[in-house]
């Protein structure tokens, strides 16, 4: 390979990492819209739910917890909570990966309903215990709803990036 086909291969194995990155600060950027910080969607979690099932080797867990870890430093919030979640939500997903890969999209959807609630929970949990108080579940809920409505639309980001992958025959020689 030449060095503009191995540079090629090398950009186009980041994207899944690029375009999370790009999700998490997509997901902080503050819109003026009082409270939306609070009920936005979980759009990196729907991202490592789609790599940890088509393509786990491009999304290391080590990535995984820094990515959840540059969530953190930029919501401010309890340090390590996002980078614990993503690295158990991530890893629950991929242990189920051969389940879901023969499964339709309504399967896979229904998975991460499944996983986008049992976050919710818990980070609500989690909030409510750091904070010494019951903390208003309903934001939780709007972000819930947000992101099962949300998660069929960048599926169709994920599978677009992946077909730009290199194929997992393909190497640098």
């Amino acid at each position: 390979m030449t060095i503009l086909q191995r540079l090629d291969f090398l950009s186009r194995l980041c994207l899944p990492v690029g375009l999370t990155l790009v999700l998490v600060l997509l997901s902080v950027t503050p819109l003026h819209a009082p409270g939306f910080t609070a009920i936005s969607p979980m759009l990196v979690l729907a991202s490592l739910h789609y790599w940890a099932i088509y393509r786990p080797q491009v999304m290391p867990i080590y990535l995984v917890f820094v990515i959840g870890l540059f969530e953190d430093i930029l919501t401010g919030g309890p340090s390590g909570l996002n980078a614990l979640i993503y690295l158990v939500s991530y890893g629950l997903v991929a242990g189920q990966r051969r389940f879901l890969l023969a499964r339709s999209f309504g399967i896979v959807w229904w998975g991460f309903m499944i996983l986008a609630a049992a976050v919710e929970g818990f980070r609500w949990i989690v909030i409510s215990a750091l904070g010494g108080l019951v903390v208003d579940p309903m934001p939780g809920l709007f972000s819930y709803f947000a992101s099962v409505a949300i998660y069929p639309v960048l599926t169709l980001l994920f599978a677009a990036t992946h077909r730009l992958l290199p194929q997992p025959n393909e190497g640098v020689a």
